[in-house]
């Protein structure tokens, strides 16, 4: 049998660069309101924010194709709006509001359409990356699931336990459900919503939000308190690790599970909060940003995009929000390249990144001649990856990305 050494090469350009998250937040041109929540394309560039009222009375959902750099106001109803999700390309967006229906878009929030779901106080939504498996929670115990990117909704009463749902997340594939209470437990399913498991290693607190990885085995969940619990095996066992005290309001994740940015309104004495970010699933934290009243945080798929909203989920509920803006950070992404066996063919595959690369090869590294590989990456959308089949002929090869 032939063997192959295939090694996987750092751009000379990244080996230089911060593998932390960017320090430097600026604000877009959004205008101000009670934004609420925010969701991202895979690679960041497409973002949706919803916001529970404007300066004018009612809500808003807003758009932007750019990285937020310009934004474009939707024609949704003037309703409190209080959770957004995006499929990976941001075309399918799905938003719920207090006291509506369940609203739908299947091109990037162009035109919107009511769903047949019951009116209720609907205070999260998740997607799975294609946008059509859908979740929508509502206290105190509703949980309703789509297959057909909101067409129809079936009614999911695996759970009644009376529980303040707040937060749920879901895995690309839609498979891998949480749901997060506040004050309450959390739950989890590994069938679409068929049935439920409650988390016994946590605590029940004031959970604020829960998110997952792409493939949904890791988990984190942010309590108002600044406590966080990450799991690395879809729920079976969690640890605990503690940020500084403060009014807690937001966690997001990359797609691989171990980015992570977490923000707070308030911080222990009251003052205006600070963001987190982690890049070892929770283990360890580093202050990222200071001194805003920050709310809801969203991150592109390799967690070098990150969006954040100011003032939204200020403690005290919607009706004593303060209005702000929106805000974004970038880092340098550096991407790592992943080798997988297929029969006698090799797959490279990485995150699908927030800036264009392009995968090379050469046979000997005591050249220079790095060459552009012509083959197209397929896009796997359970884990967000980007993947080329390689069939190797020669006993040897290098493998690296480099932007254009």
């Amino acid at each position: 049998m032939k063997t192959f050494k295939i090694e996987l090469v750092a751009s000379i350009a990244f080996l230089t660069a911060s593998l932390g998250f960017a320090q430097t937040w600026t604000q877009t041109s959004a205008p101000h309101g009670g934004w609420w929540s925010v969701a991202s394309s895979a690679d960041g560039t497409k973002i949706v924010a919803a916001a529970t009222t404007m300066d004018n009375p009612g809500g808003a959902i807003f758009t932007s194709t750019n990285s937020g750099a310009t934004w474009k106001s939707n024609s949704v109803p003037k309703l409190i709006w209080l959770s957004v999700a995006s499929s990976v390309d941001g075309t399918k967006l799905v938003a719920a509001a207090d006291l509506a229906n369940i609203y739908t878009s299947t091109n990037g929030g162009t035109t919107w359409v009511s769903n047949s779901s019951p009116v209720e106080f609907w205070t999260s939504v998740a997607s799975s990356s294609d946008g059509t498996k859908l979740i929508a929670v509502a206290p105190p115990d509703l949980i309703y699931t789509s297959t057909d990117s909101g067409a129809t909704w079936t009614s999911n009463n695996a759970v009644m336990n009376t529980q303040s749902w707040y937060s749920v997340a879901s895995s690309a594939d839609g498979s891998k459900l949480a749901i997060a209470a506040d004050p309450g437990m959390i739950y989890i399913s590994t069938n679409s919503g068929a049935t439920w498991t409650t988390v016994a290693s946590v605590p029940s607190t004031n959970w604020e939000a829960i998110v997952s990885s792409a493939d949904g085995t890791k988990l984190a969940a942010i309590a108002r308190s600044g406590l966080v619990c990450t799991s690395p095996d879809s729920g079976a066992t969690w640890m605990s690790n503690n940020l500084p005290g403060g009014q807690w309001t937001s966690i997001a994740s990359s797609a691989d599970g171990k980015k992570l940015v977490a923000a707070a309104c308030y911080d222990n004495s009251g003052n205006a909060g600070p963001i987190y970010i982690s890049t070892n699933l929770g283990t360890t934290w580093t202050l990222n940003a200071t001194s805003n009243n920050w709310g809801f945080v969203t991150s592109s798929a390799d967690g070098s995009k990150l969006v954040a909203l100011l003032g939204g989920g200020v403690s005290g509920g919607v009706g004593t929000m303060l209005l702000g803006g929106i805000y974004t950070s970038y880092s340098t992404p550096a991407p790592q390249l992943n080798l997988k066996p297929s029969n006698s063919n090799l797959t490279v595959s990485w995150i699908i990144p927030s800036t264009n690369f392009v995968l090379q090869q050469k046979l000997d590294l005591t050249t220079t001649n790095w060459m552009d590989m012509t083959n197209t990456p397929t896009l796997n959308l359970t884990n967000l990856q980007n993947e080329v089949i390689i069939s190797p002929t020669n006993s040897s090869g290098f493998y690296r990305l480099k932007t254009p």
